[in-house]
């Protein structure tokens, strides 16, 4: 073959496996997905991490999750290690262009941004999701500012189709020359905001309003998918391009009094749980040049910490001995290579969610068609797909061995988990850097705040970053309720909407994302740096922001950054900007 192949990689959120027509769901809309799984090679026993940034850390490094420093979604655990090589930088050493579009969640400042991490053009939102706490303020998915190359910018439309014409602009751009395109969506991520149309496909099937928009935006991912395969086949450029569909974690609920009905394939659980549900997810695969597609079931277990050896070797990029990866390269399976080694394979997964790891917490083994679930629930898939019927005490032997396989597989992840992973100011490749609530440690998640409409709300969360003073210097720390953009003044309250937003495409209950916000009335701001005094400046009721100017050497610190008020209150600032005086 001339030219190595091009790799378009889509990436949907909380999709899960049930909701494609070609899996059985009775009503979701997905003839271009459908077509697509009946062409390619699909894994039917595909597994990733049970949420958002787990999955994608695995996915961008061959590597489990939790050794890579991200076991949560908030909480400054979403932040990819700074050593982590990733596809994105393998593929580029290799002369690939690359490109990002859509969500990243593995952080939103240096060094852990997508264009240092090996992307070279990128459009995407800020944190876990279009309206959390690190993404643009007001953003609601419609005509939102997303993050262009590092720097804001204004985009018009929807933001699955935005996310899908600019990755066709990149590939288009690029069609001379190898690429790796990664389109990952944030839909169907709640809030459920979607266009009208999209809804009322489902509104008169479905057991409430908030299903109705999930499966329309499913259904909305599935139009752009047809766009770009045409797309690809329009610029010849189909039959020497790796396509793969995937999704990042189980399935979302929707709604608590309708999550037990929802089609879920005949498995047990949703995002977040160790059982079949919340990590088995759609993997297809097709490249006609490479001899991959015909509409070919591989049932060996497989999981999204091989995709990364996969990749680089069906794209013949060598990988240098002291690199190495905790899954393995798929390949010799999607080209018909039969191994009985694949059937004695076990993978982990698990969902931390917390501060802190802690062994067994909602995890799962897998080896063949057997589950161990939390330790001691032992399911066989062959007769109980549903895990309702525990036979750990039927198989004790099996039992063991699947227990010694998980305490092998945290050990290798403990390795690194208390490692700080810090967020550099004073940059040379970042000349402001913000510090978020979104990014707080903090022993107490439930305490964080992480979304737009918490902010809104004024609730109180505590914290500390970690950062790492990159060069010696004077730093501006301005400390702040509401982001830059915003522009409103710390102690001030909103009435009403302060942003534009799309009424009738948010769904119910999100508006307040986008009006309103208590006043908090903070006339204190204190600043504390670990091994220095604290810093305090007083706070009027016009200020927009409070300045507080440190000298400091290059080194780790731990940063407290905190508003107060005469009667006694107090929490952290949302948003502190960081900046060297030059």
């Amino acid at each position: 073959m001339s030219r190595r192949p091009n790799v378009v990689f889509v990436l949907t959120d909380d999709q899960g496996y049930p909701p494609l027509g070609c899996h059985g769901h009775p009503l979701v809309r997905t003839p271009h997905l459908d077509a697509f799984h009946n062409a390619g090679v699909r894994f039917e026993q595909f597994h990733s991490g049970t949420t958002c940034a787990p999955t994608r850390a695995g996915l961008l490094t061959g590597h489990h999750c939790n050794s890579t420093g991200v076991w949560h979604t908030i909480g400054g655990r979403s932040l990819l290690r700074r050593d982590e090589w990733s596809l994105a930088a393998a593929l580029r050493e290799n002369g690939y262009h690359t490109g990002l579009f859509g969500k990243w969640h593995l952080g939103d400042e240096f060094p852990y941004r997508p264009q240092d991490r090996g992307f070279e053009t990128t459009v995407c939102h800020g944190g876990g999701g279009i309206s959390q706490q690190p993404d643009w303020w007001g953003n609601d998915y419609f005509d939102d500012t997303y993050q262009a190359n590092g720097e804001p910018r204004p985009f018009q439309g929807y933001c699955t189709d935005v996310f899908f014409a600019e990755a066709s602009r990149f590939i288009e751009t690029h069609r001379h020359e190898p690429f790796f395109c990664f389109i990952s969506t944030n839909a169907p991520h709640s809030p459920f905001n979607v266009e009208p149309a999209c809804r009322d496909l489902y509104a008169a099937d479905t057991p409430c309003e908030q299903y109705a928009r999930f499966l329309g935006m499913i259904t909305n991912i599935d139009a752009n998918f047809g766009r770009l395969r045409n797309h690809l086949r329009d610029l010849g450029l189909e039959d020497n391009t790796i396509l793969i569909f995937m999704s990042d974690n189980g399935q979302t609920g929707v709604d608590p009094a309708v999550n037990a009905t929802l089609y879920n394939a005949g498995m047990r659980g949703l995002k977040g749980s160790p059982y079949e549900g919340g990590h088995r997810v759609p993997f297809f695969l097709r490249w006609p040049a490479g001899g991959l597609g015909g509409g070919r079931t591989i049932a060996s277990l497989a999981s999204y910490v091989d995709v990364m050896p996969t990749l680089l070797e069906l794209c013949g990029v060598p990988v240098a001995a002291e690199r190495t990866f905790h899954g393995d390269s798929l390949a010799p399976l999607l080209q018909g290579a039969t191994d009985p080694r694949w059937d004695e394979r076990t993978f982990v997964t698990d969902t931390q969610r917390v501060a802190h790891p802690l062994k067994w917490r909602l995890s799962c083994v897998a080896k063949g068609p057997w589950r161990l679930v939390q330790r001691d629930e032992l399911y066989d898939l062959r007769t109980d797909p549903g895990q309702r019927c525990d036979v750990a005490a039927q198989h004790p032997e099996l039992v063991a061995e699947l227990q010694a396989a998980y305490e092998e597989w945290w050990a290798l992840c403990a390795r690194q988990m208390d490692d700080a992973i810090p967020i550099s100011v004073g940059a040379v490749e970042q000349v402001e850097a913000v510090l978020r609530s979104h990014d707080l440690r903090n022993e107490q998640d439930h305490a964080l705040v992480w979304d737009q409409n918490q902010v809104r709300r004024g609730e109180v969360c505590h914290g500390y970053w970690d950062i790492m003073v990159e060069r010696d210097g004077v730093y501006d720390f301005e400390l702040r309720r509401w982001p830059k953009e915003a522009g409103h003044a710390v102690a001030a309250g909103i009435e009403g909407p302060d942003v534009a937003f799309r009424e009738e495409g948010v769904a119910p209950g999100a508006e307040d994302h986008y009006r309103g916000g208590k006043a908090l009335g903070f006339n204190l701001a204190c600043l504390n740096l670990s091994g220095l005094p604290q810093r305090s400046v007083a706070v009027t009721p016009t200020d927009a922001g409070a300045v507080i100017t440190v000298p400091l050497p290059r080194g780790p610190r731990q940063v407290r950054a905190q508003f107060s008020q005469c009667a006694g209150a107090y929490g952290s600032a949302y948003y502190v900007y960081v900046c060297r005086r030059e």
